[in-house]
C-alpha cells in the first residue's frame, strides 16, 4: 500500500512534480488563443491555418488520452508520464521553432501525443504515492494549482506575445520540463496496476483520432468545397462508424459500449458535448475578437478573460457542495442558460467597446454559468457508474469535451460565414462573430433542455470528485480512479 504523507519532504516533491506535468497543458490550453493573431500574421497564415493550431492539438489529446492512461497502468505511471513530459516539451521546442504554418500545425499533433501521456499520468501518481488519508487532500492542492494555472495562463500568454514573442508561448514549456523530470526521477515512486492484462486498443485509439481528424478537415475546407472535400468527410464518417464496430466486439475496449447503459451518463454526455462546443467556440474566437475588432494587445485580451477562470477557481467547490444537497439537475439546467446570456451580451462587444460596461459583464454572467454546472457535471458523470468505473467514465467525459470543442473550432467560421482572411478584416469578423455566438448560445439552450428532461440525482453513496477547484475553461476536470467513497 502506498504510504508517502503530504507532509513530508517527498510527498510535497510528488505533489510539485504533478503540478508542473499538468500546468504544462492547462498552461498550453489557454493561452495559444490569444497567440493566434500574432501567429496569422508572422508565418502569414490564413484563418483555417488558424483553427488547425487549435484542432492539431485536439484531436491527437482527445482521440489518444485514454490510451495514455492504459499505458501509464501497464508499463508504469512514472514512466509514461515522464516521456509525456519528454515528448510535450520537444513538440513544444518544435512549435516554438517552426518557420511556417505547415510546421506548427505538424508539432501541435505531436504535442496533443505528450498531453495524452501525462494529463492522466499526473493524477494517478498521486492516486498511487499517497497514504489513503492523504490522497483527498493532495488531489485538492493538485487541482487547486492547476487551476490556478489556468487562470493566469491568458495573462502570461498575452505578456509573452506582446513582449519577447509568441513562440515563447511554447518554448516556456521546456524549462518547466527541465525542472520537472530530474524531480519526477529522483523523488516519485514507480506504480502500476497488476490487474492490467490483455491487447491494448491501439486500433481503437487510430480510429477514434482519424476520424475526429478527418471530420475537422471537411468541416475547416467545407468553404472551399470540391470532391476531395467530400470523400475526406466520408471517410471520417466511415472512420467513426468503424470505431464503434471495433469498440462493441474487443474484449477489453478503450470505451467499452455497455458503460452507455446507464442513461444518466449518457444523458450527462450530451450535455457535456453541448457545453463544451460552446465553451470551446467562445474561448477560440473571443481572444480574436478582442484583438482583431476591439483593439486590444495579446496582452489586455489574455487579461480581460481572467473573470471566467477566476470564478471557476474561487466559487467551483461550494457549487459542488449546492448541487449536493439540491441534486444536479437545476444546476446543470441554470448553468447552460447562464453562459448563452453571457455569449449573447458578447454581442455588445464591438470597435470602441468599453471593458467595465460591455466586456466585464458578458464574462462574469459567463463565467458563473460554468461555476454552475462545472462541478455537478463532474460529481453526476461519476455518480451514474460503478465505483470501480469511475477513473474511466471520467476520461470518457473528458475526451467528449474535448472533441466537442475541436468540432466546434472546425465548424463556428463555417456557420458563421468567416473567409480565409477574416482575422485581418475587423468589420467582417465583428459579424461573423455576432452570428457565432448566436450558434453557440443555440447549442447551450438544447444543453439545458437535454439536462432537464433526462438528469436525474445520483443514488446515495456514489463517488464525488476530489478536484474540487478547477479553472480549466476547455474540458471538465479528470478525476482518476476512486480512492475513497464519500457519501452524500
Amino acid at each position: 500500500m502506498p504510504d508517502v504523507r503530504l507532509a513530508s519532504p517527498r510527498g510535497r516533491w510528488i505533489l510539485l512534480t504533478t503540478v508542473l506535468g499538468s500546468s504544462m497543458v492547462l498552461l498550453d490550453s489557454t493561452v495559444v488563443n490569444v497567440a493566434l493573431p500574432r501567429i496569422g500574421r508572422d508565418l502569414d497564415a490564413d484563418m483555417a491555418a488558424l483553427q488547425w493550431t487549435v484542432n492539431a492539438y485536439m484531436v491527437t489529446l482527445a482521440g489518444l488520452i485514454l490510451l495514455g492512461g492504459a499505458l501509464g497502468d501497464r508499463f508504469g505511471r512514472r514512466k509514461v508520464f515522464v516521456v509525456g513530459v519528454v515528448w510535450f516539451a520537444v513538440a513544444s521546442l518544435l512549435c516554438g521553432i517552426a518557420p511556417n504554418a505547415g510546421m506548427l500545425i505538424a508539432a501541435r499533433a505531436l504535442q496533443g501525443v505528450g498531453g495524452a501521456l501525462l494529463t492522466p499520468g499526473s493524477l494517478a501518481l498521486i492516486q498511487a504515492s499517497f497514504h489513503p488519508d492523504d490522497r483527498g487532500r493532495a488531489v485538492g492542492l493538485w487541482s487547486g494549482f492547476g487551476g490556478f494555472g489556468a487562470a493566469v495562463g491568458p495573462f502570461v500568454g498575452g505578456w509573452l506575445v506582446d513582449g519577447p514573442g509568441w513562440r515563447w508561448v511554447f518554448l516556456l514549456n521546456v524549462p518547466l520540463a527541465l525542472l520537472c523530470v530530474p524531480v519526477a526521477l529522483r523523488h516519485v515512486p514507480e506504480s502500476g496496476d497488476q490487474r492490467a492484462h490483455g491487447r491494448f486498443d491501439v486500433l481503437g485509439a487510430v480510429l477514434g483520432a482519424s476520424a475526429l481528424a478527418l471530420l475537422t478537415y471537411a468541416l475547416i475546407e467545407a468553404g472551399a468545397g470540391g470532391l476531395f472535400v467530400a470523400v475526406t468527410a466520408v471517410a471520417g464518417l466511415a472512420a467513426a462508424v468503424a470505431f464503434v464496430v471495433v469498440e462493441r466486439r474487443r474484449s477489453e475496449p478503450m470505451m467499452p459500449p455497455d458503460i452507455f447503459s446507464s442513461r444518466q451518463f449518457t444523458a450527462v454526455n450530451l450535455v457535456t458535448l453541448c457545453v463544451y462546443a460552446a465553451l470551446g467556440g467562445f474561448f477560440f474566437l473571443a481572444a480574436l475578437q478582442l484583438q482583431v475588432v476591439v483593439g486590444y494587445s495579446a496582452l489586455a485580451a489574455g487579461t480581460a478573460l481572467l473573470p471566467t477562470t477566476a470564478l471557476m477557481l474561487v466559487l467551483s467547490a461550494r457549487s459542488g457542495e449546492l448541487a449536493d444537497r439540491i441534486g444536479p439537475r437545476l444546476p446543470l439546467t441554470v448553468g447552460p442558460l447562464l453562459c448563452a446570456a453571457g455569449m449573447l451580451l458578447m454581442l455588445r462587444v464591438g470597435p470602441g467597446a468599453s471593458y467595465v460596461a460591455d466586456v466585464l459583464p458578458a464574462l462574469v454572467v459567463l463565467g458563473m454559468g460554468m461555476v454552475t454546472l462545472v462541478a455537478p457535471l463532474t460529481a453526476t458523470v461519476l455518480g451514474s457508474v460503478d465505483v470501480a468505473r469511475a477513473g474511466l467514465a471520467s476520461g470518457i467525459n473528458n475526451a467528449a469535451a474535448r472533441a466537442a470543442g475541436l468540432v466546434a473550432v472546425a465548424a463556428l467560421p463555417l456557420l458563421a460565414g468567416m473567409g480565409e482572411e477574416a482575422y485581418r478584416e475587423p468589420a467582417a469578423f465583428d459579424i461573423a462573430f455576432g452570428k457565432a455566438m448566436g450558434w453557440c448560445a443555440g447549442v447551450l439552450v438544447v444543453g439545458s433542455v437535454v439536462a432537464a428532461a433526462t438528469v436525474r440525482r445520483p443514488p446515495p453513496g456514489c463517488k464525488r470528485p476530489e478536484c474540487l477547484r478547477h479553472g480549466g475553461v476547455t474540458a471538465p476536470p479528470l478525476e482518476g480512479e476512486p480512492v475513497r467513497k464519500r457519501l452524500s
